[in-house]
């Protein structure tokens, strides 16, 4: 199953659509505009929330909290120096995934859960998921927004600490 996320651009908060193989809406998210941290609602076709991502601030690596189903994963950024690596608390997934490139790819012990690709050249941030079991769809969908959180805030820390020298 694919998944087809792109940001929206020029908003004052967060938002995303995304769209099945066949171009079908299938999931919208937006963000909260005054919050403390980055927080994401998701919503299914019809607008009822069915996810909920949030940053978790003071914590020593980057971490979100994903919310599906009454259940609460953590994504979490491990430490690497040239290869990022996430794995999921509350699931045995992890994930690999080149930086420069984009490309990701997430695995249950050796079984392919999801490869998520950025696309360049697009006005907002898009990217495409394949998604091995449909049923996994909504966290593999959380899992790409939060990461896409986890790169804005590293984005908007550089430019940050380097417009402060």
């Amino acid at each position: 199953m694919k998944l087809y996320i792109k940001q929206k651009v020029f908003s004052w908060r967060d938002k995303f659509s995304v769209k099945d193989e066949f171009g079908n809406d299938s999931y919208f998210a937006q963000g909260e505009i005054f919050s403390w941290g980055r927080k994401l609602h998701v919503f299914d076709s019809v607008g009822r929330e069915v996810a909920f991502i949030r940053h978790k601030m003071l914590s020593w690596r980057p971490r979100y909290i994903i919310e599906v189903a009454g259940q609460s994963y953590t994504l979490v950024k491990e430490f690497t120096v040239f290869k990022q690596r996430f794995h999921v608390e509350g699931l045995p997934w992890r994930m690999d995934g080149d930086f420069w490139a984009h490309e990701y790819s997430m695995y249950d012990e050796n079984m392919p859960v999801m490869r998520m690709s950025k696309h360049w050249f697009t006005w907002g941030d898009s990217y495409e998921l394949d998604v091995s079991d449909p049923q996994n769809a909504l966290i593999c969908l959380c899992v790409a927004l939060a990461i896409d959180c986890m790169q804005a805030d590293a984005a908007a820390a550089a430019s940050a600490s380097s417009s402060a020298h």
